[in-house]
């Protein structure tokens, strides 16, 4: 082939890249400046009676946040919302630990089996064995604040905790109070399995600390702020918590971690460990060196502690 041939190969060879270049450039911008929302249905969940679970009587559809806009007091809602998710930051002075109340309540309190708030409006006041005696819905979040904050209560009337109770509020839906969406707050586990702290240890190492260190440290962003929660350690979670009991803690990982691996639901919501698996490494980290709770002198003055209680 001659060189002027081969010259205006060449020249033809760029001509065409540049138009399939031009052409896939204009595709893509032509999409990024007309993007598709992805068509996806709200949760729905049934609603029934306070006293009979098997009677239908509604649906609840989870909310959308953007609705919280339409509320009068969209504000102290929205304020609320901040506050379960970055409680840490805007309440220093009432979290000793490095948690967030969102750091325990999936997405927001919006998962079943992850601690939702979705009932929580509704629940209380009622008579908690911890507490031997009636707890309203300010009680029940000072005890938070006290135990897996180790930390110290809000002003019950104060514009916080008015403000976290307004989200709770809004959360469920102007359901009435007779009345409850048919979820569960947590899952179950065999509480008859013996734990193996030594097989516990792996499994920590192998399922959860890439997220929450190898030292249950946890993690956090560039700003300081928490990604991941300790789960032992002096800023972690104290032995008054609910999360120090291994059954307790077993019923949350099992059904809400790893993150990571995600099978189902809004993400890696459960289903990877077996009752075991969970309950081994559950006593793993719960029974590591954690705040002591001075107020664990009065849970339980009726009696029944549950076998698990590291008091």
């Amino acid at each position: 082939m001659s060189d002027l041939n081969m010259m205006n190969t060449a020249k033809m060879k760029k001509s065409v890249f540049a138009i399939t270049m031009l052409g896939t450039m204009t595709v893509a911008i032509s999409g990024c400046s007309d993007p598709k929302p992805a068509d996806r249905a709200a949760p729905e969940f049934v609603v029934t009676t306070a006293d009979d679970a098997n009677e239908d009587i509604g649906k609840y559809v989870l909310p959308q946040d953007t609705e919280i806009l339409k509320e009068p007091n969209a504000e102290e809602i929205i304020y609320g919302k901040r506050l379960l998710n970055e409680t840490k930051r805007l309440l220093p002075e009432h979290v000793g630990a490095e948690m967030n109340c969102n750091s325990c309540h999936i997405s927001q309190g919006k998962v079943p089996l992850g601690d939702p708030y979705i009932n929580s409006f509704n629940f209380y006041p009622r008579v908690m064995p911890r507490a031997g005696k009636e707890v309203d819905l300010e009680m029940r979040i000072n005890g938070c604040f006290q135990r897996s904050m180790n930390g110290k209560p809000l002003d019950r009337e104060g514009p916080e905790m008015k403000a976290m109770i307004a989200y709770m509020e809004w959360l469920s839906q102007k359901i009435p109070q007779s009345q409850r969406v048919d979820i569960q707050n947590a899952g179950e586990v065999d509480t008859s399995l013996v734990a193996d702290t030594e097989r516990g240890e792996k499994i920590y190492y192998a399922q959860c600390a890439s997220c929450h260190g190898d030292n249950g440290e946890g993690m956090k962003d560039s700003r300081g702020d928490i990604v991941f929660p300790p789960l032992w350690g002096d800023e972690s979670f104290n032995i008054g918590a609910g999360m120090a009991r291994t059954y307790k803690a077993a019923a949350f990982v099992k059904y809400n971690m790893p993150m990571s691996v995600q099978t189902k639901g809004l993400w890696g919501h459960g289903g990877i460990l077996s009752d075991q698996d969970a309950v081994d490494v559950a006593e793993f980290f719960a029974h590591k060196p954690r705040p002591d709770f001075p107020g664990k002198v009065n849970d339980w003055p009726n009696g029944n502690k549950p076998k698990d209680a590291r008091y």
